[in-house]
């Protein structure tokens, strides 16, 4: 058990439960607070604070989180149990600081400045209103030009069109940009170069905002200079951001395997790959997933046609030893050459479109019964 912020009860991951509000800090030791408002800077929140339990038992009850100092203990001991109090000290070899902690019904104990960053997060959770986390989907061919971004891109818009909050995510520096193929690549906001240097933690609503916005849903995308690749601290400060507005996340995943693609990887719920139903392709593809499935453990197969003699969706799926997500359907004016201007399953009747509806319908209500 973590001495910096150790688990006391079972119940703490849910202690905020989505609310939104500003945390409570309860304490007289002025050295403590000028240390929790520091931290509660960092994170965008501004506290409430006071020397006691407040008056009226809403105050207490409400905040989203409680910063009880070591020195407040026996002003709080009456108040009413809940969930989401931190007991925050200084003292390391402090045994007793558990005893208290119980008195109390704290949930962690913390101790400065080992904790900080864990206090941080946890402040930035509040200050944020996070809940359930965002579905994060991964799609990738597994061969070159096996319509993955295409894909992508569809069931990022169908998922805005279904009034979902989506983030569509390019992780293929090399691919051209999604912004492009969204027909959006002037639009203002911020690309992927801007967040290189990200370490740490994110925030959630100001990645969004800074963020283009086309056809109802945010991308983050590549500009057109000669940055390649961030680092995978980047990669996965802004996908755990982007993670925690909820809703849904789309990645459009390369076929190589890096540090950055891995850090995608491990953040997934899910992967698809997207495999044309031919011998060669099937062949592609089962490289590809044998890398991808060892950081993924959920990874299915869309098959795309036109189909090769003797192969259909199920028998490419059987090959690949995957789970079947559906078959991909073809939309004719996509394939022209100026057909990439209308996005990819924005005629909300087409067949695309109608494979995506159906894949998310059936993605939400597996995550709701896991």
């Amino acid at each position: 058990m973590e001495r910096m912020a150790a688990a006391v009860t079972h119940d703490s991951a849910s202690a905020a439960g989505g609310r939104q509000g500003k945390p409570l800090i309860v304490t007289e030791d002025t050295d403590l607070l000028d240390d929790l408002l520091r931290l509660c800077a960092a994170a965008g929140a501004t506290p409430e604070v006071h020397h006691g339990v407040p008056e009226g038992r809403g105050g207490w009850e409400s905040a989203p989180l409680v910063l009880v100092g070591d020195d407040a203990v026996r002003r709080v001991r009456g108040a009413t149990r809940r969930n989401g109090v931190v007991l925050v000290g200084r003292d390391q070899d402090d045994s007793g600081v558990w005893r208290r902690a119980v008195e109390i019904g704290a949930d962690h104990v913390l101790m400065l400045p080992d904790g900080e960053q864990w206090l941080v997060d946890r402040i930035a959770d509040v200050a944020e209103g996070v809940g359930r986390p965002a579905l994060t989907v991964g799609v990738l061919g597994g061969r070159g030009g096996a319509g993955a971004s295409t894909l992508a891109c569809a069931l990022a818009v169908t998922s805005a069109r279904e009034g979902m909050r989506t983030l569509l995510v390019d992780a293929d520096p090399l691919g051209g940009g999604l912004d492009v193929l969204l027909g959006g690549e002037t639009a203002e906001g911020l690309r992927w170069p801007a967040f290189a240097a990200s370490r740490g933690r994110v925030g959630g609503g100001a990645l969004e905002e800074s963020l283009p916005q086309l056809h109802s849903l945010r991308v983050l995308s590549w500009d057109r200079g000669d940055c390649v690749a961030v680092p995978p601290q980047a990669v996965r400060a802004v996908l755990a951001a982007a993670r925690r507005r909820g809703g849904t996340v789309v990645v459009d995943l390369p076929r190589r395997m890096d540090n950055g693609v891995a850090e995608v990887l491990a953040q997934l719920d899910m992967g698809i790959l997207v495999v044309p139903a031919e011998l060669r392709a099937v062949a592609a593809a089962g490289r590809v997933a044998a890398a991808v499935g060892m950081v993924l453990r959920d990874l299915r197969v869309a098959v795309r046609g036109p189909y090769a003699p003797g192969l259909d969706d199920r028998e490419v799926a059987r090959l690949l030893g995957l789970p079947l997500a559906g078959e991909v359907p073809v939309e004719a004016h996509l394939l022209r050459p100026h057909g990439g201007r209308t996005p990819p399953g924005a005629a909300g009747r087409g067949p695309l479109a109608r494979f995506c509806k159906g894949f998310w319908e059936r993605a939400l209500l597996e995550a709701r019964a896991a």
